[in-house]
């Protein structure tokens, strides 16, 4: 670990969005999923929410060139689960849909908090996952095509979502809890030490600014 390695981290972790997410509602296909996480990467969301299809597919790998390192997953059985989840803590649901109802994505305000809804690559969302988001968005088509392909779509608006946050200064102060904050520090900085610690139910020994260990008798460190 380079102290320039370790600022590196640090101004991630700081720009991270922590109140940004994505829910990937059915979507079966790896590639997709894991271009989806790879863009959450990209513009700071730290977590995204899936929920796997129940039949008919093979289990998802979560290997997004790297990006799982950085972003974590959480599974759920059903969209209406997380979607409560969400609303009590105040988020829009956003989905990208089709209906009478359906504004351009870009009228959206992305500094609100915020959870972007993208569904299954064939038919889309569900009629229930519809009824129960906010509102429905869409992203104009002046082509042949009727839409983009899920993954596409998913970086078109959020890196809208990153463009407004941008010119907010959203990305300026942590957003991210001390605590969770301290935690991934190490953890990114040190995985194979922090695996040590998490095996012995140990706490993580602090660091010092330039990411070194405040202690050096740490009987992990070599």
């Amino acid at each position: 670990m380079t102290p320039e390695r370790f600022y590196k981290i640090k101004d991630v972790l700081r720009k991270r969005q922590t109140d940004l997410t994505v829910i990937m509602d059915n979507i079966h296909k790896p590639h997709n999923f894991n271009a989806i996480v790879r863009t959450c990467d990209a513009v700071g969301i730290q977590d995204v929410q899936y929920i796997p299809v129940k039949k008919g597919y093979r289990q998802l790998n979560y290997y997004a060139k790297g990006s799982q390192k950085w972003v974590e997953a959480h599974k759920y059985d059903d969209f209406a689960v997380v979607a409560t989840e969400y609303q009590v803590k105040g988020y829009q649901l956003l989905a990208a849909h089709f209906s009478e109802d359906a504004i351009d994505y870009r009228e959206i305000d992305y500094t609100k908090p915020t959870a972007i809804v993208m569904g299954t690559e064939l038919d889309g969302i569900s009629a229930e996952t519809a009824e129960i988001v906010d509102k429905h968005i869409i992203v104009p088509m002046q082509g042949m095509v009727a839409s983009l392909n899920v993954s596409v779509a998913s970086a078109v608006i959020l890196f809208e979502a990153q463009k407004q946050r941008l010119a907010a200064g959203m990305y300026t102060d942590r957003s991210m809890e001390n605590e969770r904050y301290e935690k991934l520090l190490f953890e990114w900085s040190y995985p194979r030490i922090a695996r040590m610690y998490r095996e012995k139910g140990e706490t993580y020994p602090e660091l010092n600014e330039q990411g070194y260990f405040k202690n050096s008798s740490s009987p992990y460190i070599s």
